[in-house]
């Protein structure tokens, strides 16, 4: 099986090289590509890229910033592995994890795979941060009867062939709910497995805000409402 890691990257120059050197020094447990999509980053990020000599490594360049779903798009369009997982250039994952996620998949437990994170005093960003990923996945529970514990995580390892299938078409943070709530209508619950988390804060550039939330809650009653589309018809 191949692996490709999906990284959207937007105004990272300070952390965008230990990311990819994080990511790179994982010991995994089967061969693995790198796809990296530059978001329309205005600062040193697109130069630090560049720089990066990896056979594993392949760099896509977005002109405009579109955001975190397009960038994802983008990467998945040109990913080459069997599965994926996204893997943000933040710093707030540790790519040391990833293995952890591939385990089920590799013994036949599961298909799909959530990174599911533990929120602490030194892990989470703020009080209301975590309440708007609980509410959020909260909601996600009722409206598809399911039982899930990290909706908004970062580290969602699928098939990228079932990503591409999903059609996802949110271009910001919505995307993480736009594939939840397409997986559990699907009736596609994902394994989750825990995972380490470090939040960074609004002055290390942390972009996700409380409007994001409420697009979240929007996608995910307008998923749990879609109508069926009967196979054959469009």
């Amino acid at each position: 099986m191949k692996l490709s890691i999906l990284m959207p990257v937007y105004n990272e120059e300070d952390r965008v090289a230990d990311a990819l050197k994080q990511a790179l020094a994982v010991d995994y447990p089967c061969e693995i590509e790198l796809v990296v999509v530059d978001d329309g980053s205005r600062d040193g990020t697109s130069e630090i890229l560049g720089r990066a000599d990896d056979s594993r490594v392949r760099v896509i360049t977005h002109q405009r910033n579109a955001g975190k779903g397009a960038a994802i798009r983008t990467a998945v369009d040109n990913a080459e592995g069997e599965y994926m997982v996204i893997l943000d250039a933040d710093l707030e994952y540790d790519p040391q994890d990833i293995p952890k996620l591939l385990d089920p998949v590799l013994d036949g437990r599961a298909t799909v795979v959530y990174g599911n994170r533990t929120f602490g005093s030194h892990s989470a960003y703020s009080f209301w941060y975590v309440m708007g990923n609980k509410a959020v996945t909260t909601a996600a529970n009722v409206m598809f009867n399911s039982y899930i514990g990290d909706l908004e995580t970062c580290f969602k390892l699928l098939p990228v062939a079932l990503y591409r299938s999903l059609d996802v078409r949110s271009k910001g943070f919505g995307m993480e709910a736009e594939v939840t709530g397409k997986l559990l209508r699907r009736r596609i619950r994902p394994y989750e497995v825990p995972i380490s988390y470090r939040a960074r804060g609004r002055e290390e550039g942390k972009k996700i805000t409380w409007k994001d939330g409420v697009e979240a809650l929007w996608i995910l009653g307008r998923e749990r409402t879609r109508r069926q589309v009967k196979p054959g018809k469009r």
